[in-house]
């Protein structure tokens, strides 16, 4: 009954947004609880999470999602130039855009499949980076990127008498400004939701079929079934996410560039899925917040803070141990993420999420408990 209530939708997702919602509490001893962090542990879990509907349920490797990343983040700067500072149109048209452009990129790419769908949507991305900074230069304002201006027209704004007269405006939902904690509960509202979409999707038929396709996707065209509608479904569905990522990154930030489009943005949701655990519901939120945080964090360290961290060891060796510490942070934290992805990908293929089940079963298994549910599972194949 206990297995039955865990695995409830219902039970997962109030334990989800407790999680997520008092995130400033318990990130506070790593020093994770300010709001520009936070904010983007929620962002680019969305991110994450969309971009494993694809990959983790279809086995589908996309190089370009970041295309759909940027296509977010100009459709809502737009959004704030021409309608209103209001963040709710910004991002519904993000998603919509972003979906658009991923039906005509998915249906381009997936004629293919393996390694050429990969390199495929690597391609499209980077032609829509070289655009940006090129001919659609009106559009993205190149280089400078794309930013609010005192006279944009800001036509809803201009109807209900919304008039800045000192500065630039400010987003918001509904009055509240996207700027600190308020930024980051508007942004975790969405990634709970997100998360739930992602769960229903997970626990569908239409996620079974996506499973059954990754399984074996020949011997399922042999049965006579039509794949080429689910993948793109998928593929559509996984572009609305970063979409939707990028209105955010928008919302909270007003400034679209062409470098949100890059393939090193791209190889960044893939490290945070791969890290996390592919195919898992949890695994991408937990790789996003590894690689933020090392970001955020591990980049920021210098040699003097490194000094003070370390100064309970003797001199001589916190010498040696600082200068070696010190390779690993600031400029060099990209060391840092590069030796623990090779870590995990070498003693824990299945990602942190492996990890985590491989210490629920040694637990299970010191009560005892381990035993017992194999030899039920047993018994009840036997039977």
């Amino acid at each position: 009954m206990m297995k039955n209530l865990i695995k409830s939708n219902t039970v997962i997702m109030l334990i989800f947004a407790a999680v997520v919602l008092t995130a400033p509490m318990w990130t506070a001893p790593i020093g994770a609880n300010y709001p520009d962090l936070l904010q983007k542990f929620a962002i680019f879990g969305i991110f994450a999470v969309g971009y494993n509907i694809l990959f983790g349920l279809t086995g589908y490797l996309s190089f370009g999602h970041a295309a759909f990343l940027g296509i977010g983040s100009y459709t809502a700067v737009w959004s704030f130039k021409l309608l209103t500072m209001n963040v709710v149109p910004a991002i519904i048209l993000a998603v919509i855009v972003s979906g658009i452009f991923a039906l005509i990129i998915g249906y381009l790419s997936l004629r293919r499949s393996g390694i050429y769908f990969s390199i495929l949507t690597l391609a499209f991305a980077q032609m829509a980076y070289s655009l940006a900074y090129s001919v659609l230069t009106p559009i993205t304002n190149g280089e400078t990127g794309l930013q609010l201006e005192q006279q944009d027209p800001r036509i809803i704004d201009s109807m209900f008498g919304v008039v800045v007269t000192d500065g630039l405006p400010s987003t918001n939902l509904f009055g509240t400004l996207m700027s600190g904690y308020s930024g980051f509960y508007v942004a975790a509202a969405f990634l709970i939701f997100a998360f739930y979409i992602s769960l229903k999707i997970f626990r569908s038929p239409f996620g079974m079929k996506l499973l059954a396709i990754k399984s074996n996707q020949t011997r399922m065209k042999y049965t006579g079934f039509n794949t080429k509608p689910y993948l793109l479904t998928a593929f559509i569905i996984s572009g609305m996410y970063a979409g939707l990522a990028g209105g955010l990154l928008a919302s909270i930030d007003p400034l679209a560039g062409a470098e949100r489009m890059q393939w090193t943005a791209s190889g960044e949701v893939v490290l945070m899925t791969i890290m996390g655990g592919v195919g898992t519901l949890i695994g991408p939120l937990l790789g996003a917040g590894i690689i933020k945080y090392l970001e955020n964090i591990f980049s920021a360290l210098n040699k003097s803070e490194l000094t003070e961290i370390f100064s309970f060891m003797p001199e001589w060796l916190q010498t040696i141990v600082v200068n070696i510490s010190n390779v690993f942070v600031g400029e060099g934290w990209h060391l840092t993420l590069g030796a623990l992805f090779m870590l995990i990908v070498i003693f824990l293929p299945g990602g942190v999420m492996e990890g985590v089940t491989k210490i629920k079963d040694f637990i299970l298994g010191i009560f005892g408990k381990g035993e017992d549910n194999r030899t039920a599972e047993i018994e009840g194949e036997a039977k």
